[in-house]
């Protein structure tokens, strides 16, 4: 079958969509692709800071002058400067994490580390000068790497509790400065990059399902008490799951291929109805009874995941994938770049890095999630990585960047478009608002930015930052409040 670009589902999607006068326009990031300063503060190592290869790389010894997370970009010097420029486009809201080990460097200690309170301290002091609603993910990634290697990770009950003692600490120091919150990144990649996920460093080969599977049970559950804590601290706060979402289509319209995407789409939704319904779905628990796997589950947990579930679901949204019956299958190459797996389909172009384009795909997940949850949805990652090239125009340095304009503006629109369908979306966080280490790839060459910063994949580089055309454009839909979108061609 040709590839061929997406068009209007219909004529009357000639005409721009319109948005809440309310909605969230920004951006997003993560402090272990951005802040850099790794040994400063009083900061103790992550599992980031021992894996200069990216999310499916083993860790090494520690940290090496190849990864180029311990600079990023030095949001940790130059956060002022970023912010100022967040608010020159507009942002309403500003995605970021804060890391865990810049607050407890070894992650189980019984007192947090002032510095690290203080550097936050100092970023919100700047978002609310600018009057820039921050949304704040607790743990994006950064398992302290003592966690890691004491306790194996999130395979241990006991970090329950660790991070219990952490979340608490924020609650209580920016509670009444912080209204979104998140408690984990991507919660469902746990089961596919255990150590970058969960700061589980025992070797593929030798971690169990069951082992793995009780893992996500400790995370869940420590979601649960985090959100728990956030409303016994700092009431009126929202809390939020994030969930990495990839709609999985039927290779054919064979009713083997349908039942495959489907259960693969179980294995997501899995996350997402925990966090909403308080308990593990049947197909999930058959899913376990059918390989084998017991878990661990105390009173205490079916209590906590009950009692405290989300007050509203995000998601991160690159693309979708097939499935098919793989016994009936054959050979067949799988995509590039998709953590979680799937099959190409033979309908959609892809990016630099393979990642397939569906900005369809973004308005089916929309409506699937409203539908299944009827909770407030919020996209806090979506964006093109590309290779993009620093060139002068009429004496200023940008980017012509039109394909990732091109990209986000038919994304943006079937956001419109799921909003007319009535659900309920609370804001759009763009990836890499500025140009950041990749997570997938550790590189800097892979860039999603609105802003270049001039540091390459060797750690050449001045730092400088740098407006790119897609600055102006994102300017422009956020002013207008998505009135500047086309229609897609």
């Amino acid at each position: 079958m040709d590839k061929r670009t997406v068009t209007p589902t219909s004529a009357a999607a000639a005409t721009a969509p319109t948005f809440p006068a309310n909605f969230l326009w920004g951006g997003a990031t993560a402090a272990n692709q951005i802040e850099g300063a790794y040994n400063e503060g009083g900061k103790g190592l992550s599992v980031q800071d021992v894996t200069p290869g990216g999310l499916m790389s083993p860790p090494v010894a520690g940290p090496t002058e190849d990864n180029l997370k311990l600079v990023g970009i030095d949001f940790y010097h130059r956060f002022a400067e970023d912010i100022a420029l967040f608010a020159e486009m507009g942002f309403k809201v500003f995605r970021f994490s804060i890391a865990w080990s810049r607050i407890f460097p070894n992650g189980d200690e019984l007192e947090p580390n002032q510095e690290g309170l203080e550097f936050y301290d100092r970023v919100l002091d700047e978002l609310e000068k600018h009057g820039i609603e921050p949304l704040v993910t607790i743990s994006h990634y950064e398992t302290p790497l003592h966690l890691a290697n004491e306790y194996n990770g999130w395979t241990n009950r006991k970090l329950i509790d660790f991070y219990a003692r952490y979340a608490r600490v924020l609650f209580e120091r920016y509670g009444s400065r912080v209204k979104y919150w998140l408690t984990f990144n991507e919660i469902n990649s746990l089961l596919h990059i255990p150590f970058m996920s969960g700061g589980i460093p025992t070797p593929a080969e030798e971690l169990t399902e069951q082992t793995l599977y009780q893992a996500m049970h400790h995370e869940l559950v420590a979601s649960a008490l985090a959100t728990k804590i956030a409303r016994e601290v700092a009431p009126g706060v929202q809390i939020g799951c994030m969930i990495l979402a990839m709609p999985t289509y039927p290779l054919t319209p064979h009713p083997d291929d349908v039942l495959a995407a489907m259960h693969a789409e179980q294995g997501n939704f899995a996350f997402g109805d925990v966090h909403c319904r308080g308990a593990y779905p049947g197909y999930f628990l058959r899913k376990l009874r059918d390989r084998g796997i017991t878990l661990d589950i105390t009173d205490m947990d079916r209590e906590l995941l009950r009692e405290n579930t989300v007050d509203f679901v995000s998601f991160s949204y690159y693309m979708s994938v097939c499935e098919a019956d793989r016994a009936k299958l054959g050979e067949i190459e799988l995509g590039q770049g998709s953590i979680m797996g799937g099959i190409p389909n033979p309908t959609l172009q892809a990016s630099e890095w393979g990642w397939q384009i569906d900005p369809i795909g973004l308005r089916v997940v929309l409506n699937q999630f409203w539908d299944r949850w009827g909770k407030p949805l919020f996209i806090v990652e979506n964006g093109l990585g590309a290779k993009d090239v620093l060139v002068e125009v009429g004496g200023v340095k940008t980017v012509i960047d039109d394909a990732r304009i091109s990209y986000l503006n038919d994304h943006l629109y079937q956001v419109g478009e799921a909003i007319a369908d009535g659900v309920d979306v609370l804001g759009y966080t763009t990836w890499g608002c500025i140009d950041l280490v990749s997570a997938s790839t550790a590189q800097l060459s892979k860039r999603y930015g609105f802003i270049f910063v001039d540091r390459h994949d060797d750690g050449s580089g001045t730092l400088e930052r740098y407006r790119k055309k897609s600055f102006y454009w994102y300017h422009d839909v956020i002013s207008s409040n998505g009135d500047t979108l086309a229609a897609p061609r």
